[in-house]
């Protein structure tokens, strides 16, 4: 039986993983939300299987349009708060009116639902759509948890890696546990959900699970190269740090933000449960942190969040 799913933010690097998985099945129609459709490739944007609408997160006509006809719609926004938070509620919105039943959130990153507003901020807009999605009978809220992305816990964004001097500077004992999934892996599962009617609420699926020395070791043995582990403090001491660098400029969210990450990732809060749903999708083969090193050229690694997975 053919299915519709809707991809809001289809242009991005995720949501084109995603649509590459979904049309691996043939029995799925794509319908896209974009603001330039000329960032996608012209045989997508040709393809008999693709419905593409251009407009904005803001505009409830074009968003009425594009979720008509879906049986599901996945949302790949990223950026500010407003669009995360007010763009993803007039997506809700448009879907109740369109009756499509079930809403796959642009959650991904941590277990957030184990956090208070404030402690992370950049995952508040994701609790609040969280809690709007509760108040909906008629659409089913779904939420996809996958810890950190793995291309990004090696990207100078999260500033850990030193690809000079082969070092990982972080906070910590070193054997604290980091939950982690490639974007490629995540894509997957969020496909295989978006194809499975019964699947609802909140999901959690994970790539690898190791601590900071075992990904040390793990990278020597791909690499054949030390992993120098340069250890900046307790997590008490991160803790510390973030706060007074948020209090110094709370506009500066890239001084500050990946710390909070850095910290909600270790401190165990955000941990996802033991009992995976991974064996819900057996087909699905995880990537772990030594299958991710075979993939990458060292010199390479701390780019690879630029281009992550396959083109399509």
């Amino acid at each position: 039986m053919s299915i519709t799913v809707g991809i809001a933010g289809i242009t991005g690097k995720f949501a084109r993983l995603v649509l590459k998985h979904l049309l691996a099945s043939p029995d799925i129609q794509i319908r896209g939300l974009c603001r330039n459709v000329s960032k996608l490739p012209e045989s997508l944007r040709h393809s008999p299987r693709m419905t593409i609408f251009q407009g904005e997160s803001t505009d409830f006509d074009t968003l009425r349009k594009f979720v008509h006809g879906c049986d599901v719609v996945i949302c790949c926004y990223l950026g500010d708060n407003t669009l995360m938070t007010e763009g993803q509620k007039l997506l809700v919105d448009a879907c109740e009116l369109e009756k499509v039943d079930r809403y796959i959130a642009s959650d991904y990153s941590v277990n957030f639902p184990n956090l208070e507003y404030g402690q992370l901020p950049a995952k508040d807009p994701m609790k609040h759509v969280m809690a709007y999605l509760k108040e909906k009978k008629d659409v089913q809220g779904v939420h996809i948890l996958i810890g950190i992305f793995m291309e990004t816990f090696w990207s100078g964004y999260f500033g850990m890696w030193k690809p000079e001097e082969c070092k990982l500077s972080l906070y910590g004992n070193g054997d604290d546990i980091w939950e982690s999934t490639t974007y490629d892996t995540a894509a997957q599962y969020v496909a295989a959900v978006a194809r499975d009617p019964n699947a609802v609420g909140v999901l959690q699926f994970l790539g690898d699970r190791r601590t900071t020395r075992e990904i040390a070791d793990d990278f020597a043995e791909v690499y054949g190269k030390k992993l120098e582990l340069d250890l900046l403090g307790s997590l008490d001491d991160l803790y510390s740090t973030m706060h007074a660098t948020y209090k110094q400029d709370p506009s500066n969210i890239f001084a500050y933000l990946a710390m909070f990450y850095q910290y909600y990732c270790l401190n165990g809060q955000t941990y996802l449960k033991k009992d995976l749903d991974n064996s819900k999708y057996p087909d699905i083969t995880p990537t772990t942190f030594k299958k991710f090193f075979q993939s990458q050229k060292l010199e390479e690694l701390g780019d690879s969040y630029q281009n992550p997975g396959s083109n399509v």
